[in-house]
């Protein structure tokens, strides 16, 4: 079959209009703020509560089917600083700096506008009214944008499986849609984690923080950070020692990211045909002077 130049021409302009068209509902569909979501469900961590136990760990891992954390030399674990897994959604560590010990948990922050659905161009990762980001391994492509793409370095490839999926931290969807609280809230012995609203965790929040006397560092982390998260920190000492990233500003990614994350559908929709267009207009015309 030969392809004339007219005729070439012709199907790009025509390509060209049906990939515009096809990037306008991707870009709709791309996870935007709305109130109940601003308002889900979250998690306060209070640092200057927390006891270093290790209870949330092996609670997490229990709820999620996960591998039992390792327990022998706790002091040893908690010296070097760890981040979450594919088999480990959530981990303690010791703040690093002078003073009194301090810890915190780490898991996923359930950002409000999450910056990995953003990525994802199949919504394998898709933001909930009632606040957790989940994850639906059904969809999912394994393109990895979502890591890549997240601020704080959350979600984790199986590589080492041969259908491999991206894991990470739900919130314990399945225990929200029960009543329940998460997992880690419900087994934190010193109390250091306070489930609810995100309104009323801010609220309580600032009324710790701001307080006559108050020891706490005027800060609210994740109140603002990416565009505000689900989880919050409180801390007596600085929050950078909790190895919490200090540099993600207080936009969404998606809100930084909105114009090149729009014309991804159009180069996937425009791109292969395109190519296999100029493909076949070269044949034919070597075709022609043969």
């Amino acid at each position: 079959m030969r392809i004339g130049r007219r005729f070439f021409l012709k199907s790009c302009a025509a390509l060209g209009a049906a990939g515009a068209a096809s990037a306008l509902p991707a870009s709709e569909s791309t996870p935007t703020e709305t109130a109940a979501a601003r308002d889900g469900f979250g998690v306060l961590v209070d640092t200057t509560q927390c006891l270093g136990c290790r209870a949330c760990e092996v609670a997490c891992a229990e709820a999620n089917g996960l591998p039992e954390p390792e327990r022998i030399g706790d002091e040893a674990i908690l010296a070097s600083h760890r981040e979450t897994g594919e088999n480990q959604f959530t981990v303690v560590n010791q703040a690093k700096g002078e003073g009194e010990p301090r810890f915190a948990k780490t898991q996923c922050l359930h950002c409000v506008v999450p910056a990995c659905a953003s990525a994802c161009p199949v919504k394998a990762l898709d933001k909930t009214e009632a606040g957790p980001v989940i994850y639906h391994e059904d969809r999912c492509i394994g393109c990895r944008y979502c890591m890549i793409a997240c601020p704080f370095g959350v979600p984790k490839y199986e590589y080492d499986k041969a259908i491999p999926y991206v894991r990470k931290c739900t919130m314990c969807t399945a225990r929200l849609a029960e009543g329940k609280p998460p997992a880690c809230v419900e087994n934190c012995a010193g109390g250091a984690l306070q489930f609810g609203k995100r309104s009323e965790l801010i609220l309580e929040a600032r009324k710790r923080v701001y307080a006559p006397g108050s020891k706490y560092v005027p800060h609210i982390y994740g109140e603002h950070e990416a565009g505000g998260t689900s989880w919050m920190y409180i801390a007596d000492r600085p929050l950078s020692e909790f190895g919490l990233p200090q540099d993600v500003g207080d936009r969404s990614f998606f809100e930084n990211t909105r114009g090149a994350l729009g014309a991804v559908p159009l180069v996937i929709t425009l791109w292969p045909p395109l190519l296999m267009g100029l493909y076949a207009a070269r044949t034919g015309e070597e075709k022609d002077h043969e």
